[in-house]
């Protein structure tokens, strides 16, 4: 199997840019100079151009669109310096609901462990989301959703009533709250098979092919491939992690997208790792690797550094390619918000 340049981030973030406890010559690296293991990711992954490395190494957020199969795939590097402590971004991502709310991000809520109904109280269907469920059907369907769910709309949904959006919402709550009891019970093993198009995509397929492209993150931290893959059966030792839901506005339709985020601290160095479990829109499955990496040289702060690689349908044939380049520039372009939002708030201590 061929492999992107991308491919390597799982091990390049989450390794090679985690090395050991600074040296002294790393104390007295010359200015403009980066951390070993970020260095050699840029030089042999991101390949910035000169302006953006001069950007960079100034404390400017940086984006650059990674190489993937364009018909299937899309991938975005960022980085940015952030003056502040690593444990201020911990402790600000545990509170997910705060962290990722406005702009974009119309409602983040956080589950519950173990989950309860009452979780998803806030979880609303777009309108044009309703409109297409009334004529969903396998194979024809603009919303993202399995067998069961097609069947529990059909069944709990009066369609003929003059306002079915309640109804339709209360379905949309039902299947979330136990498609999240069947991801910690059985893993990805639960995950969809999404039917809205003539051939079913395997949710869990789909995110193993990911993971089998990145050989390197088996050689250099078998452990978060093995907890990303057999969760729950495998465990990540000294790692927290929690599931959280978000309705977020993404090319033309809203969509609601479920994640479990993990997060692996060291002396070293802090790993972040989201993946994506459901999205209603545009995506199969995602997953997020982001490496806060201290810095010494330059601070008591750290270097901010994330890729966020998705599978996507709608990308492939004459009309993917048609809106293929406005779903990389949209990526990119949230890519670069997140990255200002959060050099700005964690140095402003918000």
């Amino acid at each position: 199997m061929w492999l992107t340049r991308s491919a390597a981030i799982g091990a390049t973030l989450a390794s090679a840019m985690l090395v050991s406890t600074p040296s002294v010559q790393t104390l007295e690296r010359p200015a403009g100079k980066l951390p070993s293991g970020l260095e050699r990711f840029l030089g042999t992954v991101v390949r910035p151009t000169a302006a953006e490395r001069k950007a960079l190494v100034g404390g400017a957020p940086v984006t650059r669109l990674l190489d993937t199969d364009p018909s299937r795939e899309v991938s975005v590097f960022g980085a940015v310096w952030i003056d502040a402590p690593i444990r201020r971004y911990v402790e600000a991502v545990q509170d997910i609901e705060q962290f990722e709310r406005g702009a974009a991000f119309k409602v983040t809520k956080r589950i519950s462990m173990p989950p309860r109904v009452e979780d998803f109280a806030e979880l609303q269907l777009p309108k044009d989301d309703v409109a297409d469920l009334r004529t969903c059907r396998p194979g024809d369907c603009k919303v993202k959703l399995g067998q069961r769910g097609l069947d529990a709309f059909r069944a709990g949904v009066d369609w003929t009533a003059p306002d079915p959006k309640a109804a339709a919402d209360a379905v949309m709550r039902r299947l979330a709250f136990d498609y999240v009891n069947a991801y910690l019970e059985g893993g990805n093993g639960r995950l969809a098979v999404y039917r809205d198009n003539s051939r079913p995509t395997f949710v869990a397929e789909e995110f193993r092919s990911m993971i089998d492209q990145m050989p390197a993150l088996t050689a250099h931290m078998p452990d978060l491939r093995r907890y990303l893959l057999d969760y729950p059966a495998a465990t990540l030792p000294g790692a927290t992690s929690f599931l959280y839901w978000q309705e977020t506005q993404f090319g033309l339709r809203p969509t609601i997208r479920i994640s479990h985020l993990v997060i692996r601290e060291s002396q070293d160095g802090t790993v972040v790792a989201s993946k994506m479990l459901y999205a209603s829109h545009y995506f199969w499955t995602a997953l997020e690797v982001r490496a806060l990496v201290p810095d010494p040289s330059r601070g008591p702060g750290f270097w901010f550094v994330t890729v966020n690689r998705a599978r996507s349908d709608g990308l492939s044939g004459f009309v993917g390619r048609i809106i293929r380049g406005r779903v990389r520039d949209e990526v990119r372009r949230a890519a670069a918000a997140a990255l200002t939002s959060t050099k700005r708030r964690l140095e402003q201590g918000l």
